[in-house]
């Protein structure tokens, strides 16, 4: 596998999307943005072709809603893009830096066809993300949702091959809203919580051995880690008094860094999304710059 793994082409894809987070600054469609290039800046070089998905800037104007969601329309353009993309290239494994977490669903779905349902999803996440817009929204939260075929109706539809849900694990999930614990029940979906992963990552591997995958796709939301910790995240921006009321991350770097690294000497990672990274002080700091006029 080692030597297959060498001769299979791989897209590295920088998804900047900001319209289906939740910012709850002054410049909701710059923290996102900035938080993807930084990722794919701190990344080590690659050989791999590395394309920008188009995602409209942030102008100032009232978010519009439609369907219960913010951004629908922008967002379904912009996962189109991202598909059209990725086929273009016809990858064997797609490495996303984004950007909210709706980043994941354009290459998921692309690699889930690719690789005939036989594909394994670990989804490492403080949150499930199968919310719907009777519940939400902020289409970030429905992503694995519209991946599996519900979530948000016109998302969904973009999914040409749902992802089936024996085929996810939910990494990090530990408390949940009740309409996300319906949801978890009803789809039937194994969640793996924080403590089980902290020490060891038999748990995910034993669950990878069960399923018998070959492959596997992982979602990274960095809010798994521990906002006291790790502070480039939602829970951490330090402009608000109050954060909007959700599950925090209890993990830490060494613990996820572990874990991926677990996982990819097990099987074959075909895809791998970085998503939720929100670094406050660069965009402070940023600011700060731009605003100097001898800085121009």
């Amino acid at each position: 596998m080692k030597e297959e793994q060498k001769t299979m082409k791989t897209l590295r894809l920088l998804y900047p999307q900001w319209q289906g987070g939740f910012d709850e600054s002054e410049f909701p469609g710059q923290i996102y943005p900035l938080g993807a290039r930084l990722l794919a800046w701190l990344a080590p070089e690659s050989e791999a072709p590395f394309v920008e998905v188009p995602v409209e800037p942030w102008t100032g104007a009232e978010p519009n809603k439609e369907g219960g969601v913010f951004y629908r329309q922008e967002i379904v353009r912009q996962i189109r893009s991202a598909r059209n993309i990725i086929d273009a290239y016809e990858p064997d494994r797609v490495i996303t830096f984004g950007g909210d977490c709706l980043i994941s669903q354009a290459p998921f779905g692309y690699l889930n066809e690719r690789y005939a349902g036989k594909l394994g999803i670990v989804w490492i996440d403080a949150h499930p993300d199968v919310t719907t817009p009777k519940d939400f929204d902020h289409a970030h939260a429905m992503v694995l949702g519209n991946l599996m075929g519900e979530g948000e109706p016109l998302m969904a539809c973009e999914v040409k091959l749902p992802v089936k849900p024996e085929q996810v694990v939910l990494v990090g999930v530990d408390g949940v809203f009740s309409h996300e614990r319906e949801a978890i029940d009803r789809f039937g979906l194994k969640v793996i919580p924080s403590k089980a992963v902290m020490d060891s990552s038999h748990a995910i591997l034993d669950w990878i051995r069960e399923k018998e995958f070959a492959r596997v796709a992982i979602h990274l939301d960095l809010d798994v880690l521990d906002p006291a910790v790790f502070r480039s995240l939602l829970f951490a921006n330090p402009n608000v008094e109050e954060h909007i009321e959700s599950e925090h991350g209890k993990t830490r770097m060494q613990h996820m860094g572990r874990v991926l690294k677990d996982i990819a000497s097990e099987v074959d990672v075909v895809g791998m999304s970085f998503a939720e990274h929100m670094p406050w002080d660069a965009l402070s700091l940023k600011k700060m710059l731009s605003e100097l006029p001898f800085m121009k």
